[in-house]
């Protein structure tokens, strides 16, 4: 049995302002500088390129098979509750040898909530 080539896609709202997307790309910046042999991409909901299936199909592209998709979302939203499932399962369907996992939202991590107490005490 093969092992698995993982990519990871950094999932993020979006917006039409390009400097929004900088923090977000900064961390895919960030993967990359800790493992240069790292897979990410990051992509948007909405209102900025590419979206996830354009990022999945680089990904898968590139000899991923298997994608982890990283909600960087705060809150549980629409997006998260509703369009995100959607969208993971035409991708399944789209790519049924291709393994597709999502991880729940960064929001809803206890050492992000750690942080931005601390951030908010500093400031």
């Amino acid at each position: 049995m093969t092992s698995q080539v993982p990519g990871t896609v950094l999932l993020a709202h979006g917006s039409r302002d390009a400097r929004w997307r900088e923090p977000i790309e900064a961390v895919a910046a960030r993967m990359r500088a800790d493992d240069p042999a790292v897979r990410v991409l990051c992509a948007y909901m909405e209102l900025a390129a590419p979206d996830l299936p354009t990022a999945a199909a680089a990904l898968i592209a590139d000899g991923a098979t298997a994608v982890h998709v990283v909600p960087l979302f705060l809150g549980m939203g629409k997006h998260a509750r509703e369009d995100l499932p959607l969208q993971l399962d035409a991708l399944r369907e789209r790519w049924p040898k291709v393994a597709f996992s999502l991880a729940p939202i960064v929001g809803e991590s206890p050492e992000l909530v750690a942080l931005l107490a601390r951030l908010a005490i500093k400031s």
